[in-house]
């Protein structure tokens, strides 16, 4: 079976880098890119975000996802900067409750989770990182367990932050680890080691 497409962490770091700090546009996309990659957000997620998600005193972060199953995310303090940045300085005045509205006019909510992936692609470009991949704001979250997993996280915990609702659904990760997978691979029979 297939691996999960990821990329390394320093090139998910060089794509939210490509974003303008000084641009609405740019405010709103590493909002974005860093809910993708931090939090490990669907992009689908994304789109239903509504401003009274967001327990500022609390930390946290309201995500209704798959099945509107409803959880509560810690609202780390580099992802709450970028979204004050985006309400402050990025947001249009609009009526919506919508957090991340289009950047023209008639300022409403995104049609589809493919936006938000369009988001993600423009900026893997400006980073210069080619991804062979449909979906590319999947890809970040695939990046974001691949990492956690990568620095020892269980996949209990892998689970818990992408909300799977069964283990077997993050089981797919423990092929990228080939470090670990080197450990316990056995020999083939009756065949010599390089």
């Amino acid at each position: 079976s297939s691996l999960p497409r990821y990329l390394q962490p320093e090139e998910v770091e060089r794509i939210i880098s490509s974003c303008d700090p000084d641009s609405p546009v740019g405010r709103r996309d590493r909002a974005i890119l860093l809910l993708l990659a931090r939090l490990g957000l669907r992009a689908g997620d994304i789109v239903k975000l509504r401003l009274d998600d967001i327990d500022w005193e609390g930390a946290v972060i309201r995500v209704s996802g798959k099945g509107r199953r409803e959880v509560r995310l810690p609202l780390v303090q580099e992802v709450g900067w970028a979204l004050v940045g985006h309400l402050q300085d990025g947001r249009p005045r609009t009526h919506t409750g919508v957090l991340f509205v289009r950047s023209r006019a008639p300022f409403r909510a995104f049609a589809s989770h493919s936006a938000v992936s369009v988001i993600v692609t423009r900026a893997m470009r400006r980073a210069g990182i080619t991804c062979q991949s449909r979906g590319a704001a999947h890809v970040l979250r695939h990046s974001v367990a691949t990492s956690m997993l990568r620095q020892g996280a269980s996949l209990q915990d892998i689970a818990d932050i992408l909300r799977h609702r069964s283990i077997e659904t993050t089981q797919i990760y423990a092929k990228v680890d080939v470090t670990a997978l080197r450990q316990i691979a056995q020999p083939w029979p009756e065949v010599q080691p390089c």
